[in-house]
């Protein structure tokens, strides 16, 4: 069977494992969209995006448009004569007359298991909601917010202690295993998107840095699941004095009496600060401009016990 012409649209971690898992299976895009190059690092020069990278390394045409709303850009894609466009967190929104350009549709790499967790964050929200599984679809892209039709998912266990990096990299492997495996069937009309049920969607809205602030009121479960969902970023932090610390890893313990941002221990075995129901045990930390270090290093620089973050 001759392989099928491929659009691609991705831009970051995630969408690149499915881009590799295709051009490992010689189904090589003929085009690779993905977003322009961003201000990145202290110094803030522009850096391409994973996607990007590897596609350029690859000698794949690579175009890297503002929005797809433009005609110019659709009549592009156009004369490219698709068979299908694979689409892993692109970032820009597809418009109908983009979608309706290859044959077979558009199909979306999406991690979670919809309908549940529609939208740019659901990696992250399903940690914050202490799901118990979560999983990825490949879904049939129409003119509305990961609404489409799904074609296959499959489903994992979110670890207990899983962060939100670990479970991206785990999803992303799985995303790229099933495109690989059913992108044909896809192309060749032998499989079906079956229909959502809207009554069960609930979304995960984009992420921002004041979401991953550590509120000492919520309860020692809800925080740790915070720092776990904000891990790698853009991480969970709460103040001390003028300074903003990032929590990167720690775990629930069993109530306290004391008001809710008390540190009633700080030591090797973990900083604990009393929440609003039980505690957090915090066991890796981060000041401005140093390096994750143990909750033994970090009591060591500071003097916790008893004070009220």
């Amino acid at each position: 069977m001759t392989s099928p012409r491929v659009i691609f649209a991705g831009t970051p971690g995630f969408a690149l494992a499915s881009l590799e898992a295709l051009v490992a299976a010689g189904i090589v895009p003929v085009m690779v969209l993905t977003q322009p190059d961003r201000p990145a690092g202290r110094g803030k020069k522009l850096r391409p995006s994973p996607v990007k990278a590897y596609a350029t390394e690859q000698g794949i045409a690579v175009t890297q448009p503002v929005t797809l709303r433009d005609d110019t850009v659709a009549a592009r894609l156009a004369a490219l004569e698709p068979d299908i466009m694979v689409v892993a967190a692109y970032g820009l929104i597809l418009p109908r007359k983009v979608l309706a350009i290859p044959p077979a549709g558009c199909l979306n790499v999406h991690a979670s298991l919809l309908p549940r967790w529609r939208g740019a964050a659901p990696i992250q929200a399903a940690i914050l909601a202490g799901d118990h599984e979560t999983g990825v679809c490949l879904m049939a892209m129409e003119a509305g917010l990961d609404c489409g039709g799904v074609y296959v998912s499959e489903a994992v266990t979110i670890g207990e202690q899983e962060t939100a990096g670990e479970l991206h990299d785990r999803l992303a492997a799985l995303g790229a295993h099933l495109l690989v495996r059913h992108l044909p069937a896809v192309v060749a009309g032998e499989i079906s998107a079956k229909a959502q049920d809207p009554a069960f969607a609930t979304y995960a809205p984009k992420i921002k840095s004041a979401d991953a602030a550590m509120d000492w009121s919520l309860t020692a479960k809800e925080l740790e699941r915070r720092v776990r969902a904000y891990n790698p970023v853009p991480g969970a932090h709460f103040l001390l004095d003028d300074l903003r610390i990032k929590c990167w890893r720690a775990v629930s313990t069993t109530a306290v009496d004391a008001p809710p941002g008390t540190v009633i221990a700080a030591g090797p075995d973990g900083i604990v600060v009393a929440c609003g129901a039980g505690a957090l045990s915090m066991a890796s930390l981060q000041r401005p401009g140093g390096r994750p270090v143990t909750a033994g290093e970090f009591a060591a620089q500071f003097a916790l016990l008893g004070r009220t973050l």
